[in-house]
């Protein structure tokens, strides 16, 4: 059964200047999510920056989130990690928070083997009962899920019951749709291919773009279900200037610095991130302007 259906959202995690979190104003951000009908939070990912937390950091992120939503909708906690350990250990208190599901990024830097990164899905699944989602996204791990063992997995592994797509080619999620024959959800993990992806069989995004602009994913996504396609080509291709824009350095650098722009506090990077270029700035600023975010 899909955790979703739809538009989620890899919320930011915003922070203060002494670079706490600033809890309220992430509230505020998960209830503007909300309002606009996403379809899914998913709390600490790559956007919401968990890789420069520590693990109290991380869990009080994700358990704020939780209790913020409510129910309301599903929450999808990031739980990956370069040790398996780790994962294992982030996965289980994620779980007893009361995560409606886990988004497990392939181990990082290690570059394990396909074999390997079978072990580690099958170790996190075996430590947990709420659903799995795979994340792959080589340019930032190294590491890429070939189509045939991210089947292998969904078919042997309990719990694993979707993959984020981010590898940004189009004939391997093909591939991957043609070999999971529906034993696989998959989700778009790049804002700019979500109705190509969405067309091979793809059920929504994992997007960055929905920080900004919740109600044009989510209805972008509505439309691509309710068979109005030329509507959600539409609302795909209108955006790509801001999505482009949105990915002019890389995330979350741009993205926060567009929710700053917008009036959202969004605050400041975390090292080694740095914050957005003046350069980057204006072109966000065009971008939001030009799509009427501002």
């Amino acid at each position: 059964m899909s955790i979703f259906r739809g538009a989620g959202v890899a919320i930011v995690t915003p922070f203060n200047e002494d670079e706490s979190i600033n809890f309220d104003e992430f509230g505020r951000m998960i209830e503007d999510q909300i309002s606009a009908g996403t379809d899914c939070i998913i709390v600490c990912g790559t956007t919401g920056e968990a890789s420069t937390m520590n693990d109290d950091e991380h869990l009080a992120t994700i358990k704020y989130c939780i209790d913020k939503v409510n129910g309301r909708i599903p929450v999808v906690a990031g739980t990956g990690s370069n040790s398996t350990k780790e994962a294992i250990n982030l996965s289980k208190k994620a779980e007893e928070l009361g995560a409606d599901g886990l988004l497990c990024v392939t181990p990082y830097y290690n570059k394990a083997t396909q074999d390997g990164l079978y072990a580690y899905y099958k170790a996190i699944s075996d430590a947990v009962n709420i659903p799995i989602i795979m994340y792959n996204v080589p340019s930032r791990t190294g590491t890429n899920i070939q189509p045939e063992t991210a089947v292998r997995i969904a078919k042997e592994v309990k719990n694993v019951v979707a993959i984020k797509e981010a590898s940004g080619n189009i004939s391997q999620v093909a591939k991957l749709a043609h070999l999971a024959d529906g034993c696989l959800d998959i989700y778009s993990g790049n804002d700019d291919q979500v109705i190509p992806l969405m067309s091979l069989g793809g059920i929504g995004v994992i997007s960055v773009w929905s920080n900004v602009a919740p109600k044009q994913v989510h209805d972008m996504t509505e439309a691509f279900f309710n068979g109005d396609i030329e509507t959600a080509r539409k609302i795909q291709l209108d955006a790509m200037d801001l999505i482009a824009a949105l990915f002019c350095e890389v995330n979350p650098i741009p993205v926060k610095a567009a929710m700053n722009i917008m009036g959202y506090k969004a605050g400041i990077m975390r090292a080694p991130l740095t914050e957005c270029s003046d350069a980057g700035k204006e072109k966000l600023r065009k971008a939001i302007k030009d799509y009427g975010l501002i």
